[in-house]
């Protein structure tokens, strides 16, 4: 039996759970942000004003030593806006981007430099994430700027996306991106204060949730029936809602709060009213549930005993405690472990194609760059992404 447990710290919701308490107890958030929020309708520019709150409190964040990555639309409203051009074909829309990616960004920068932030793009496309290397090379590459103390701003590529491949709305990719991270809460910035039993601009008598510890088909049907026009952009509630499934699976919790008043997220720290949907796991453990469970192995490791005793307390895979390599694998593909009798003790994701763990195997970790020509990650496999089996 795999058990997906890891002693690693992470963060918790507490049982007296609200929005408040999950972003006090986050450590890793992703902030997403609506184009009619980043944008004035009425100039089709930068609403800075707003921006320059909401880096402030991003860097309030920051200070209390929170990780921080941002989702934001705009980019094909204000290169529109540039290009004083309206909805049209794809290629239309792709070019608008092109151009609105700059603005963007700049605008960005300017707004989180007064508070020493550093801002890096990071352009994804559902390919980013949805196959195994990129996966990998995706979340390596959110870890790094994370550990360099940068605040990455995420976007969906719309310059090559199409319509086959694209998210389609920037709350599916926010949630992605929070998997993709690992982050322990997604905020989703929008034209409502959370999620009601109906259309509070409709119904008097709608009734405000702060809590959603489920989603079945009783919430669901609030967002796809009274809320389906709430939100903004192409996405509504519904999309949220959506979001906020592929963010629980992941065990990061989800909360839909306005965007409309500046400093947002100092708001929903000081209690102003907001939804919270919880997630049943840690954002480690569901992702060690989900390498336990939802992945056939594509070859198999035969480890020292040194490596196994190393292994079962705690620690990652070292080139040095492998003896041998089965299978013709790509990195990021999950690997059966085995100790020198032949007995599976756990399963992980390969740091390495089959061909360079062979070149490395039984060498140290400061060899690997003259044997393979590169320098990369100094184990096979990382703790993280290594699953156990308990008996």
């Amino acid at each position: 039996m795999i058990d997906p447990a890891s002693s690693s710290p992470v963060a918790e919701i507490t049982a007296e759970a609200s929005p408040a308490t999950a972003l006090a107890h986050a450590r890793r958030v992703v902030v997403k942000i609506g184009s009619s929020l980043l944008v004035d309708a009425a100039t089709r520019a930068v609403a800075r004003d707003w921006l320059a709150s909401l880096a402030q409190d991003i860097a309030d964040l920051r200070r209390q030593g929170r990780e921080v990555i941002v989702v934001s639309s705009g980019a094909v409203a204000l290169g529109r806006g540039r290009l004083k051009t309206s909805p049209g074909r794809l290629q239309d829309k792709q070019a608008a981007a092109a151009v609105g990616q700059t603005l963007l960004m700049h605008a960005w920068e300017e707004a989180l430099a007064p508070h020493g932030l550093i801002t890096a793009q990071v352009l994804l496309t559902r390919d980013d994430t949805e196959r195994r290397r990129r996966w990998l090379n995706g979340r390596a590459t959110l870890e790094a700027l994370l550990a360099h103390g940068v605040v990455p701003v995420v976007n969906e590529n719309d310059t090559v996306a199409t319509e086959e491949i694209r998210y389609g709305d920037n709350d599916r990719l926010a949630a992605r991106a929070a998997q993709l991270a690992r982050a322990d809460l997604l905020i989703l910035l929008s034209d409502v204060d959370g999620l009601y039993t109906a259309d509070p601009r409709r119904d008097p008598g709608a009734r405000h949730l702060p809590l959603v510890e489920t989603l079945g088909p009783d919430i669901l049907g609030m967002a796809s029936g009274a809320n389906a026009e709430a939100g903004v952009g192409t996405g509504g509630m519904a999309t949220k809602l959506a979001a906020a499934q592929i963010a629980r699976s992941a065990g990061c919790a989800t909360v839909i709060a306005s965007g409309l008043t500046p400093h947002p997220l100092k708001a929903v720290a000081e209690g102003a009213r907001a939804t919270l949907i919880t997630a049943p796991a840690t954002p480690l453990a569901a992702w060690k549930q989900w390498i336990a469970g939802s992945m056939a192995p594509g070859g198999s490791l035969t480890l020292d005993d040194g490596a196994v005793r190393a292994l079962k307390s705690g620690k990652s895979l070292l080139p040095s405690g492998v003896v041998s390599v089965s299978g013709v694998f790509e990195k990021g593909e999950s690997l059966r472990l085995l100790d020198a009798t032949g007995a599976v003790i756990g399963v992980g994701l390969a740091a390495y194609p089959a061909d360079e763990i062979a070149l490395i195997r039984g060498r140290h970790s400061d060899e690997i760059e003259t044997l393979i020509g590169y320098r990369g990650p100094s184990v096979v496999i990382h703790r993280d992404d290594l699953v156990l089996e308990t008996r």
